[in-house]
């Protein structure tokens, strides 16, 4: 979830409108990556019992719906793009900054995440070398990237996501080539991914999609550029909408191949990099290495970016004095980063890496995403509905539905993400409650500044 665009500059000076609708299709496939999917396959396969493709197909009828009232709200606020905005500017500051403090934790948990599947993904090169040494390597790995200020930029991600397309077409392929090649189907082979009569079970299904969910986070970055697009109250919600169905079928695609592949009854020689272990036996050594090498790279951008997203996250709250000022809203002069944030973030992914799984890693990041979607609906049917003289059904509809599903995706975490994340949200609440003086004051920040040169 990326934060507020650049602002326009002085002397009546705005940014140029120069973004097509597939300019904005493509920086939202960027950002959710191609291979979304596959990280998280083992942990929502194990949850559903099997049922991925179901799960990630019944998680994108709740991002369609919500990216419908995303796109909705960026006609409102084109320059702020960020769901706490929307829920404390349509709703109540309150609950704005409470979507702000439940996105907060996705920020800090995405590098923590990311640690925890590169050191797996490492211990498949390396498997004599202890997962312990690779977390702290990339733990050390993120922070010093930050520290030292490097940045990837749009032309490398995007060059990144071409090269993760190819590698989903080269797995395609092998995946097909295997199949065709097996000896003998058996009954509801085909059918089975969707629906298995034997393993299915509907809380099992729904725990699966609270972590299918990830698949799609990102989705709501595009928002963040209606200033810069041109017809932007038709292209970003259409691009928004449109990303999540491509990523959809697309990961549809890609976890219905692996499970033809990989049947459900057969255990993973380990969970959080099943997919990895999954392309090993479609395509043999070459594709294991492929696969194993590209989602390690993608989770080393991943972990990079949000890790700085979050330093900055925390440096915003500490320059509108939300936090003690002289600790997170200081910046080092050098490389104009703020370094104890960086510093601090490193500190949680590291000693997460040692204290969490990648599962309830995941689930917590989408405690808080859920949250700031139910706000998004939430804000979108006021807006559109009970302050609109006219009540439209394509106004009700799409943010009622919304609402209604994230909220029942949401009820079927797992009790350990619920309880750490009900946690986080309460100290948060506590701690607006006391810098507001009851929320009757000015609220916390949660503002994403630019380095300042």
């Amino acid at each position: 979830m990326p934060g507020e665009p650049s602002q326009p500059v002085a002397h009546g000076v705005g940014l140029r409108r120069t973004l097509g609708l597939w300019d904005l299709i493509l920086y939202g496939i960027v950002i959710i990556q191609p291979v979304a999917p596959m990280p998280s396959f083992g942990v929502v396969s194990t949850a559903a019992r099997g049922h991925v493709v179901t799960a990630i197909l019944i998680a994108m009828v709740a991002m369609l719906f919500t990216a419908i009232s995303y796109g909705r709200m960026a006609r409102v606020y084109p320059s702020a793009g960020s769901a706490f905005t929307y829920v404390g500017r349509e709703l109540h500051p309150a609950l704005g900054y409470i979507t702000g403090w439940s996105m907060a934790m996705d920020y800090i948990l995405n590098p923590l995440i990311c640690t925890i599947w590169c050191s797996k993904a490492a211990q498949n090169f390396f498997p004599n070398m202890p997962y312990f040494l690779w977390a702290v390597f990339f733990a050390l790995l993120f922070t010093w990237l930050n520290l030292r200020g490097v940045e990837t930029s749009a032309r490398i991600n995007a060059f990144l996501a071409a090269g993760m397309g190819i590698v989903i077409v080269i797995f395609v392929f092998e995946a097909i080539r295997y199949i065709y090649h097996l000896p003998y189907y058996g009954p509801g082979f085909f059918t089975h991914p969707f629906y298995n009569p034997r393993t299915f079970s509907s809380s099992a299904l729904f725990r699966g999609t609270s972590i299918a969910v990830l698949t799609y986070i990102g989705f709501d970055g595009i928002s963040t550029l209606s200033e810069e697009v041109k017809n932007p109250r038709r292209n970003v919600l259409l691009a928004t909408v449109l990303v999540c169905l491509i990523t959809g079928v697309l990961a549809s695609v890609e976890v219905y191949l692996g499970q033809l592949v990989w049947p459900a009854s057969r255990p993973f020689p380990d969970v959080d990099t099943a997919f990895v272990h999954i392309s090993g036996l479609a395509g043999g050594v070459f594709l294991f290495v492929l696969v194993n090498f590209t989602l390690l790279v993608a989770n080393v951008g991943s972990g990079m970016s949000s890790h700085l997203g979050a330093a900055r996250l925390l440096y915003g709250m500490g320059r509108s004095n939300a936090l003690p000022r002289s600790f997170f809203g200081s910046i080092e002069p050098k490389n104009h980063i703020p370094r104890n944030n960086v510093l601090l973030v490193g500190a949680i992914a590291l000693a997460g890496a040692f204290a969490i799984s990648y599962t309830l890693g995941a689930e917590m990041l989408n405690f808080g995403a859920l949250i700031a979607f139910m706000g998004v609906n939430a804000s979108a049917f006021v807006r559109y509905y009970l302050r609109e003289p006219q009540k439209r059904w394509t106004n009700l509809v799409p943010p009622v539905l919304g609402f209604a599903i994230c909220l029942f995706i949401w009820l079927h975490l797992g009790w350990q993400a619920k309880l750490v994340g009900s946690v986080w949200m309460a100290i948060g609440i506590i701690y607006g409650a006391i810098k507001t003086r009851g929320f009757r004051s000015g609220l916390v920040q949660f503002d994403f500044p630019v380095d300042e040169a």
